[in-house]
């Protein structure tokens, strides 16, 4: 298997180099003849992803956070190239979404290798993506106060990676207490209706922004984006929101609305900012809409059933003669359990 992965060097807080270089020779050991390639700006790994199907890979594995995973979908979606990834981001959604291995301090030089083991492990699936303009993103895109946020934050990179999501925290704080609600006229696959928001969210997998399960009932298959507009005019409606998210209440709040779409348009009686995949991306107006199935993305065992709509795995993603026999890999188990307790070798 040809596999390109794509690295970003700067991506994350820490320094991953060892790990990563761990994490790229058990691929090769599994069979896949692997090809680097170390971005140098935005855009980068959008177009490595591209020239990587143009070459005929067969795996694009995105090494960085978020923001890499998103352009290299960019380059990948409606084609047969199959993403993977390793995470070496700060909020790593996608790679929580799927359930790998992180970096923590009591495993910062086997995280990595964990990932590819548990990447490797996976079967591929067919997922859907959203689309705004010419754009496609796997994650959500946001409108309102969430994309402010993230266009306050965007020029201050180097903070962002010595702090993390402290900087958001900041922000979020700074930009709360002159926090308005602004009248949008939403669209949902033909019928409108109008509503003083200030932030809607289009989401396409549970998570948001980390590890709050916003869209609990969101799925990568079934033709749908979620959609949740937070209603209100003020800082204390927004409060009020932010604590019932986080206690998992906001299904049952009145002042967020949910709904399924396959399109949403998005006018607002002033220009609201945008994100996708956590990037800025202009202002609204905005028409935002589902691509089913677009992206062969490789799934770990770790991921969650509640993702999908159907089972519809394909071939795992494994090398031939590679797949360690279980009689044989339990022996080896038992060996190294022996060995750690100074008993004498099973027979």
């Amino acid at each position: 298997m040809r596999t390109l992965v794509i690295y970003n060097p700067v991506a994350g807080q820490h320094d991953v180099v060892r790990s990563l270089e761990e994490a790229l020779a058990y691929l090769r050991t599994q069979g896949h003849d692997v090809t680097v390639r170390r971005t140098l700006g935005g855009g980068d790994a959008t177009t490595f992803a591209r020239e990587a199907v143009a070459e005929q890979f067969d795996m694009v594995i995105a090494a960085g956070g978020d923001g890499t995973v998103g352009e290299v979908v960019n380059g990948l979606a409606g084609t047969e190239c199959i993403l993977g990834v390793l995470p070496l981001g700060t909020a790593n959604v996608w790679a929580r979404t799927l359930g790998l291995p992180l970096w923590s301090h009591g495993r910062a030089q086997t995280s990595l290798l964990d990932a590819a083991k548990a990447l490797l492990s996976g079967e591929v699936h067919r997922i859907d993506l959203g689309k705004c303009a010419e754009h496609y993103f796997i994650l959500w895109s946001g409108i309102g106060f969430d994309a402010e946020v993230t266009r306050q934050v965007e020029p201050h990179r180097e903070m962002r990676r010595n702090l993390g999501n402290i900087t958001y925290y900041v922000a979020m704080v700074a930009l709360g207490f002159t926090l308005r609600g602004t009248r949008v006229t939403i669209v949902i696959d033909g019928k409108a209706m109008r509503q003083r928001a200030f932030l809607i969210v289009v989401s396409n997998v549970q998570l948001y922004g980390g590890s709050v399960m916003v869209a609990p009932q969101a799925q990568l298959d079934d033709g749908y984006l979620d959609v949740y507009v937070f209603k209100g005019s003020n800082a204390l409606d927004a409060a009020g929101q932010l604590i019932n998210v986080f206690a998992g209440r906001h299904l049952q709040d009145p002042s967020i609305e949910t709904y399924r779409a396959k399109t949403v348009s998005i006018r607002a009686d002033k220009p609201l900012p945008l994100h996708i995949d956590g990037e800025p991306c202009g202002y609204t107006p905005a028409d935002i809409t589902v691509v089913p199935r677009a992206l062969r993305v490789l799934m770990p065992t770790s991921a969650s059933p509640s993702l999908f709509e159907g089972s519809n795995p394909e071939q795992p993603v494994r090398a031939a003669g590679t797949t360690v026999g279980w009689v044989e890999k339990g022996k080896q188990l038992y060996s190294d359990w022996e060995q750690r307790r100074h008993l004498p070798p099973r027979e």
